[in-house]
């Protein structure tokens, strides 16, 4: 992500932050849409990310094409996007798809809860192949991929969720759908002023120890922290933690592959 799309990207979130409780449900999916024809037009896009355009003509070209056709805090949200210089034309696409995202977690009644949701779905597409092929295959059209999602989530999730994870199958911008879920649930946390950590567990940690580790890790980051946990058997004891880019391994099994390193 180049400079000018990091800070056009800053702009958006204050732009979301002002419109409050009106950037709802209804508004992410209108901007989830707008990102979706951003990506799949040239020509709009070339025309409403052109880094040389003056930007208030940009917003008022916006305003006609959208204008009465969304709802005002979408309306707002994209007008202040087409004003920002992006680093590349696709990028502004991106930058709607993030914060619709982030008004979701903004006007959720538990964000938690939605980036658990989101984790869950990611290990339920994990473990079956043909349910992550479904939702990845190019040869299947992205209402074809939305209605799985909605086959599978709509009434055992919420709708925050089911509305994410369409975006993600609907367009993958060559992602694979672990990790745009992964993408979707670090955005969430940070939406939070968290940091997402994803432990790695033989067996399932007491609510004790996991207040434990988030304290740890509250510590050693200096925000609050969405923990995310996995069951694998194979790990034996111990545990591995993943924090963005930080792995943190003490698991069993790590320790044994050590040993038999060291006498090899």
């Amino acid at each position: 992500m180049g400079s000018a799309t990091r800070s056009a990207a800053v702009v958006l979130r204050d732009a979301l932050a002002q419109q409050g409780g009106a950037a709802d449900l209804a508004v992410a999916e209108e901007l989830f849409s707008i990102a979706r024809l951003v990506g799949s037009s040239l020509q709009l896009r070339n025309t409403i990310a052109d880094p040389t355009a003056d930007p208030a003509e940009k917003a008022a070209l916006t305003e006609r094409i959208f204008g009465g056709k969304v709802a005002a805090s979408t309306l707002a949200i994209l007008k202040t996007a087409v004003q920002q210089r992006w680093s590349a034309s696709a990028d502004l696409a991106e930058g709607l798809e993030e914060v619709g995202v982030r008004a979701i977690a903004q006007n959720s009644a538990d964000a938690e809860r939605l980036g658990d949701e989101l984790f869950a779905v990611s290990g339920a597409v994990s473990s079956d192949a043909e349910l992550e092929l479904a939702l990845r295959s190019k040869l299947a059209g992205a209402d074809a991929k939305v209605g799985v999602v909605d086959r599978l989530l709509t009434g055992k999730v919420s709708a925050g969720t089911v509305a994410i994870v369409s975006q993600l199958v609907a367009d993958p911008r060559g992602r694979s759908i672990r990790e745009s879920l992964r993408w979707a649930q670090q955005t969430i946390a940070d939406q939070r002023d968290a940091v997402l950590a994803v432990v790695t567990t033989a067996q399932p940690l007491t609510a004790a120890q996991l207040g434990r580790l988030r304290d740890v890790f509250a510590a050693r980051y200096g925000k609050a922290v969405a923990l995310s946990t996995v069951i694998d058997a194979s790990l034996i004891g111990g545990l591995r933690v993943r924090v963005g880019d930080d792995v943190i391994d003490s698991s069993i099994a790590t320790r044994l592959s050590d040993v038999r390193l060291q006498l090899a």
